[in-house]
């Protein structure tokens, strides 16, 4: 039995400079090793997204190599789905409709690569400060906590893995405290091999299937022909691109908005030819708020994880640039 305890709190002993050390880190060095090693960490595991009474399950592999960065998810229930990233190419593919869409890949990522890659500026929207240690799909964690400074945003709570720093589980609030949607590792590897096997999709494409292209085209923002009028507080403008709508539909121009952390799509489109008008106000799907109007023939559709009042007051403030 002394053996025993003598094992124990050697043991105790040698684990307590780590921890101290991890805790002596402020909160935006979390941030950073957070941001960094979504991207750079090759993994593979199995997270449970959570919002408004709905659940889904997901399986990720991902691989970082001198050749660049590869990923699959694939959705484990409901309608069969995968996101497949090479580069900077994103393929969704639909087994259900045989349908592959193909885009570029974007700025806002997913989890457990939801932090950006530059976030300099969001303790000017957040009071950030370090949560308590946990425990999440079976890795120590460290908890931190970002306060929206105003009610144009959620609030977040992020678990990292102490030794990683991969984001093991996200969970998003609103004002009350109240959980808006969560995502969580149930179990994860991180580090180790991620073979070619793990990150190719396993449906067969052969015959039939319709592959769309929805790249889209980066553009100067004075070309974009769109303004924010009332600024937005706290949010900026990330990119302006135009993408196609699809045959005799001409193009919309999409504008991101974003404060480092949360964002908002803008999708403006012209209504030239429609015979029927389209619906416009507020709505919402999930944890995303989605808020339209017409603006001179066009649809103003913003949306995004944020508070509705963020949407509307974004889709109210957009205007033609030459008004």
């Amino acid at each position: 039995m002394r053996f025993a305890a003598a094992v124990i709190a050697l043991c105790a002993a040698l684990a307590q400079p780590t921890v101290h050390a991890e805790a002596m880190s402020d909160p935006l060095t979390w941030l950073g090793r957070i941001a960094s090693a979504g991207q750079k960490l090759s993994y593979v595991g199995t997270f449970m997204y959570q919002s408004r009474g709905a659940s889904e399950t997901s399986r990720i592999a991902h691989r970082m190599d001198a050749t660049g960065e590869y990923e699959r998810l694939e959705v484990l229930d409901g309608s069969p789905r995968e996101v497949i990233r090479s580069g900077n190419e994103v393929r969704c593919v639909l087994p259900e409709q045989k349908t592959v869409i193909i885009d570029q890949a974007g700025g806002r990522r997913a989890f457990p690569a939801r932090l950006p890659a530059s976030f300099s500026n969001l303790a000017e929207n957040y009071r950030i400060r370090k949560g308590e240690l946990g425990r999440v799909a079976g890795y120590e964690a460290q908890s931190i906590v970002l306060e929206p400074r105003d009610d144009l945003r959620f609030g977040y709570v992020l678990w990292a893995d102490v030794q990683s720093g991969l984001l093991l589980k996200s969970r998003m609030v609103d004002e009350g405290g109240e959980t808006i949607e969560q995502f969580a590792f149930s179990d994860v590897r991180i580090g180790g091999d991620v073979g070619p096997d793990l990150l190719k999709s396993r449906f067969d494409q052969s015959g039939g299937w319709r592959v769309v292209n929805a790249r889209g085209s980066e553009i100067s923002r004075s070309e974009g022909g769109w303004v924010l009028r009332s600024p937005l507080p706290g949010y900026a403008l990330m990119s302006v691109m135009r993408r196609p709508l699809g045959r005799e539909r001409g193009e919309a121009i999409h504008m991101v908005y974003g404060d480092g952390l949360a964002a908002i799509s803008v999708f403006i489109e012209p209504l030239a030819g429609h015979a029927v008008s389209p619906a416009v106000g507020a709505l919402s799907s999930g944890a995303i708020n989605i808020y339209k109007r017409v603006v001179d023939r066009h649809l103003v559709t913003a949306l995004g994880e944020v508070p509705a009042r963020a949407v509307q007051r974004l889709a109210d403030g957009i205007e033609h640039s030459a008004q």
